[in-house]
């Protein structure tokens, strides 16, 4: 037994010695190799042909053979056959091989009448057999025999799907030697108990028994040409499985040419929750972009970056972006620029800050902008909660500077882009993003040539400070994974979705409307991580599990968090022509009431006093007018108090 164990460890160390050899020293260990088995060659028809074994009675005799091995040799050097690497030798290598040899056997033939007088014919047929069988044979062992010491190495996995994107999939995993396809599993009942390049189909009901008998640990899912729905319904009997699930990309991805190791993906969460997406309607689409300057507010951030992709695709006259953070505009300026000459539309990166009421004023004069998509916003709830200033500062005035210049400068559209958070605000972040939302409300006038609309969403999937990128790092670092409430809801939508859905609602507006995006069914934050837990081919350890990978923490619910949000205050829904985008009937304050309300805000902003602003803020965002008899700020009015929007 001892025996036994030495000699398979001492055949891995040769087969791991001979992998880790340097490339230039296996391209000579080749050409050594031909250079023996040619002369072995020539020998072989010899002595084939004689009867017997041969051997030259002179040197003259001697040259035939020297000729052939030395034009088989410069053939395969000049063809580049020992650039090919041994474990992926296909028909190319198999033709430069072919071809060397047959030059190789003309030439012997011709040595053979230089240099005999009685040639013997039939030893260069015979030549060219046994080359060819002995140079090519040697690559063929050596193939199967790195390749069975990989796959013995690799991953055990399953493919799901047997079908031709499978099959594709398979050849490229077995030349990546990193992973070993032991079984399809397919829902065709036609195709069960088939084998496929070797590899049997099986009911995807067997798949818990396959992955435990075969240790696999991971899956592959190959079922591009599926919808949503269909991919969502494949996951979803994956994920209590604890499998690594990975995936293909899209059909019209596969198509564009064949697969490989790099073209599999990690199951990422909106393949979990995502829905089918409702094609956008061009009209709306354009309606305030097409051949217009549009200026992008907080265009390094996750909504605003998107937005910008998908505007850039529409042609605009202009795209402005404008961020407060160098880096971002940076990131975005490297990405959107080969898109821009593609597209040829001018593309301007601004920094600056949309509290800046001159540095705003001359970016909408001076570039002429006709919409605008008011996207900066400090959005992370516990961060506004400890800054409540800023918070204020960025969300509320810069919405209100934004509004007035961009009224001012003769903007067309102006779209806030909000948050359910507004909804009955319970933190800072909420009640800054509802009197937002107010200020836009209050600059609606029919007979204004402005019309101003706010989009309302819950989130969006890979946003930053989304709960998902959090989870994502949380897994990967073996957890554990913190979740605030185990009865926590939020609704969720995927980023691309979003922007679109933005774009389209502006398109919408009569002047002051609230659009609210179907954000679909609200998913609950704790199942949520636990499916993202074992789509990572891990499982939880709780009560019953005591041995599972990562542990699930309830940290409780942060100061300003909800348990469930919501996209309506009050009023009546209605839907429009586009059947995810419905608009909202809620009441606000008039112009004079978001003077005072203003009035109000900047009192407690002039004095830094951070407990009252909140106070205030909540109770307005709550009550809307009603707010006198919880509000402990002054009235306006009092002596030596004169409103002064911020600058």
């Amino acid at each position: 037994m001892e025996t036994d164990t030495s000699q398979v460890a001492l055949q891995a160390g040769v087969r791991i010695w001979l992998l880790g050899l340097p490339r230039a020293v296996k391209q000579l260990l080749l050409l050594m190799c031909d250079s023996l088995l040619l002369p072995v060659a020539v020998w072989l028809a010899y002595s084939i042909r004689t009867g017997g074994f041969w051997w030259p009675s002179s040197l003259l005799a001697v040259m035939p053979a020297v000729v052939a091995v030395l034009t088989a040799l410069a053939v395969f050097l000049r063809s580049g056959l020992y650039l090919t690497v041994v474990r992926y030798m296909n028909a190319s290598s198999v033709n430069i091989m072919m071809l060397g040899i047959s030059l190789a056997t003309l030439t012997f033939s011709l040595s053979l009448y230089v240099f005999h007088d009685f040639p013997l014919k039939s030893v260069p047929l015979l030549f060219w057999f046994i080359a060819l069988a002995l140079i090519g044979g040697a690559r063929l062992f050596a193939q199967l025999y790195l390749r069975r010491f990989s796959a013995g190495m690799a991953e055990p996995v399953i493919i799901y799907g047997a079908g031709s994107t499978g099959t594709q999939l398979r050849s490229a995993l077995i030349q990546s030697y990193r992973y070993n396809v032991v079984a399809y599993v397919d829902d065709n009942p036609q195709l069960w108990n088939m084998v496929i390049q070797g590899v049997k189909v099986h009911a995807p009901i067997h798949l818990a028994q396959l992955a435990h008998t075969l240790h696999v640990r991971q899956i592959f899912l190959a079922i591009p040409s599926a919808g949503l729905d269909r991919r969502r319904a494949v996951i979803a009997e994956l994920e209590p499985l604890a499998l690594k699930v990975k995936t293909l990309p899209s059909m019209g991805d596969v198509l564009m040419g064949a697969l490989t190791i790099d073209d599999i993906r990690d199951v990422e969460v909106q393949d979990l929750l995502g829905r089918e997406p409702v094609p956008p309607r061009d009209e709306l689409l354009t309606a305030c972009v097409d051949q217009k300057v549009v200026l992008v507010t907080g265009a390094g951030g996750s909504i605003g970056s998107e937005l910008c992709r998908q505007i850039l695709r529409l042609k605009p006259a202009r795209l402005v972006m404008l961020d407060i953070s160098e880096y971002s505009l940076y990131v975005l300026q490297q990405e959107l620029t080969p898109m821009a000459l593609e597209h040829g539309v001018e593309l301007f990166f601004m920094l600056g800050n949309v509290t800046d009421r001159e540095r705003m004023h001359r970016i909408m004069t001076v570039y002429k902008v006709r919409t605008v998509y008011h996207a900066a916003a400090y959005k992370h709830v516990p961060m506004v909660e400890s800054n409540v200033m800023e918070g204020v500062r960025n969300n509320v005035w810069g919405t209100l500077i934004t509004a007035e210049v961009a009224e001012a400068a003769g903007v067309e559209s102006l779209v806030l882009i909000s948050t359910d958070k507004a909804v009955r605000p319970t933190n800072v972040m909420g009640a800054s993003k509802r009197l937002a939302e107010m200020i836009v409300q209050a600059k609606s006038d029919p007979n204004a040539k402005m019309r101003s609309s706010i989009v309302r969403f819950g989130n969006v999937l890979g946003s930053s400070g989304s709960v998902v990128p959090l989870f994502m790092q949380q897994i990967r670092q073996g957890g554990p994974v913190t979740v605030t409430h185990p009865e926590a809801f939020r609704y969720f939508m995927s980023l691309q979705e979003a922007a679109q859905l933005v774009i389209q609602a502006g398109a919408l507006t009569r002047g002051g409307d609230v659009f609210l995006l179907d954000m679909g069914e609200p998913v609950r934050i704790a199942d949520l991580a636990r499916k993202m837990i074992h789509l990572a081919g891990m499982s939880v350890r709780e009560e019953g599990n005591s041995e599972g990978d990562i542990i699930l923490n309830f940290m409780g619910l942060r100061p300003g968090e909800k348990l469930h949000e919501e996209l309506l205050i009050s009023g009546e829904v209605t839907g429009t022509v586009h059947p995810r985008i419905l608009r909202a009937q809620e009441s606000h304050p008039n112009a004079q009431g978001m003077i005072e309300i203003l009035a109000q805000v900047q009192y407690w902003l002039e004095r830094a006093d951070e407990a009252a602003l909140a106070q205030y803020l909540l109770a307005l965002a709550c009550q809307g007018d009603a707010l006198e008899s919880r509000s402990t700020s002054p009235r306006i009015g009092e002596p030596g108090y004169e409103f002064k929007p911020w600058h």
